[in-house]
């Protein structure tokens, strides 16, 4: 308690940094907040993440009663017998598992035979993946390999102080690629496929159990992973579809039933409340139009500029914006492609054109596919760091073939987060009803872009492959 109000603390583990907040438990306002950075990388030793949850959180939990840790997906935490770490951990963002992934699936028996199973087809990303380059790679390290966690289950466990087994959510186990979100249960069949042993996993706690106390007396929620911990902060309802556009764009609504997509676009994911969350995930969004805007020694506000300057269509000019490999479509090797120069259309405003539009036609890609699992797309929430972008703002309707709505800049994970811990602390049916602000934005039309990307990306794919 602090004046009259109940306090609860969010804590977003995100790839590049920690964020917390404090919020009324009831209302949601927020009172406090805290950030410090992680190293950058695609492997990162975990205790990185403990110092800097350490000083984001310093002088802002007096009083804070219940605490939620929402983390980065898939990452790979290996621990001994005697709990300490083996490895650094290997991030959801790392490739080096693709060919790993080409195995697995056939060994299991293909495509279909993973989707039934767990909701999803391996790519390099999810942890199941992970596994099997671990025992391949560093066998000598893998056979110290007794407990496997992903991010948020490591940060949660190292805030318990009241001793107990490491716990995760449904939300984080259904991104591993050895849960079943249908079923509800670890699929050890498919960690012995992978890593060639049982080792131990996480109990999947309840999506408002209180799992155990922190050394200040603040009791701890389940947590959950990143996107699960946005759709809790950004309210997410039937018919909402969320993208979010950070390090990795990220296209998610909510269901009742879970998804089984064989083509492997679509992540069957179960969400943090019981439900189900469909997601399709792209390894480039905003860090597209920071690297355009470094090619052109511009600054984001002004590309965004720029962006507006230009025509609809760049003048011709298509990026495919596989800057990092590509996870939707499964490209881990590809590489960015700018197709349509020509002298007439060379200029800076239209490729700063070209690179929000061909982000956007990437998300795009990714709704096409969730409607293809007949998920209902009434509404567009944007959210992320390029949602604050005008030029982003300006095109995303018409791609998006959807109504947008822009809620206000927030940190939703960490919120989500902190609604979580708030829903803990009450033992109410559901979560609290935290109003979310949002602007609603209309955009004129951008015909054909959309099915130009499509063409050039269909035109590509000999060289992408």
């Amino acid at each position: 308690m602090a004046g009259g109000r109940t306090l609860v603390a969010g804590v977003d583990s995100s790839t590049q940094s920690t964020k917390v907040v404090v919020c009324d438990a009831g209302t949601g306002e927020v009172l406090r907040t805290g950030r410090a950075p992680h190293p950058d990388g695609t492997e990162v030793d975990p205790r990185s993440w403990w110092a800097a949850y350490q000083q984001a959180s310093a002088g802002l939990l007096d009083g804070v009663a219940a605490i939620g840790v929402a983390g980065q997906q898939q990452g790979m935490v290996c621990l001994d017998e005697a709990g300490e770490v083996v490895r650094p951990a290997i991030l959801w963002n790392d490739t080096r598992s693709a060919g790993d992934a080409v195995d697995l699936t056939a060994e299991f028996g293909g495509p279909k035979a993973w989707a039934d199973a767990v909701g999803l087809v391996p790519v390099a990303s999810f942890t199941v993946t992970k596994l099997r380059w671990f025992s391949r790679a560093e066998p000598d390290l893998a056979d110290r390999t007794g407990t496997v966690l992903l991010p948020h289950d490591w940060l949660t466990h190292r805030l318990r102080a009241d001793g107990g087994a490491p716990t995760t959510d449904r939300g984080e186990a259904s991104g591993t690629g050895y849960w079943s979100p249908a079923a509800g249960t670890w699929r050890h069949d498919l960690v012995r496929l992978a890593f060639g042993r049982d080792v131990a996993l996480p109990r999947v706690a309840g999506p408002a159990e209180v799992v155990g106390e922190t050394a200040a007396g603040a009791l701890l929620s389940a947590g959950t992973g990143d996107t699960m911990g946005g759709a809790l902060g950004v309210g997410l309802r039937p018919g909402d579809v969320v993208v979010s556009l950070g390090t990795s764009g990220c296209v998610y609504g909510l269901g009742d039933v879970p998804t089984a997509d064989a083509s492997g676009l679509v992540a069957g994911y179960a969400d943090a409340t019981g439900r189900f969350l469909p997601l399709v995930c792209t390894l480039n969004a905003a860090r597209v139009l920071v690297a355009v805007a470094d090619l052109l020694g511009r600054s984001l506000a002004e590309l965004d500029d720029l962006a507006l300057a230009a025509q609809p269509g760049a003048g011709g000019l298509t990026l495919l914006p596989y800057l990092d490999g590509e996870r939707t479509p499964n490209l881990p090797d590809a590489r960015g492609v700018l197709a349509g120069l020509t002298r007439a259309n060379a200029s800076a405003a239209n490729l700063a054109r070209a690179a929000v539009e061909g982000m956007l036609g990437g998300i795009a890609d990714a709704l096409h596919a969730l409607r293809a699992q007949e998920v209902p797309i009434d509404r567009v929430l944007l959210i992320g760091g390029a949602a604050r972008s005008r030029a982003v703002r300006a095109v995303a309707p018409a791609l998006f073939g959807a109504p947008v709505s822009v809620p206000r800049p927030a940190e939703y994970v960490a919120l989500g987060a902190a609604r979580q811990a708030a829903w803990a602390l009450s033992g109410d049916a559901e979560p609290p009803p935290w109003p979310v602000a949002a602007e609603e934005i209309t955009a004129a039309g951008t015909p054909g872009v959309y099915e130009r990307y499509v063409d050039v990306r269909q035109q590509a794919l000999p060289l992408l492959t």
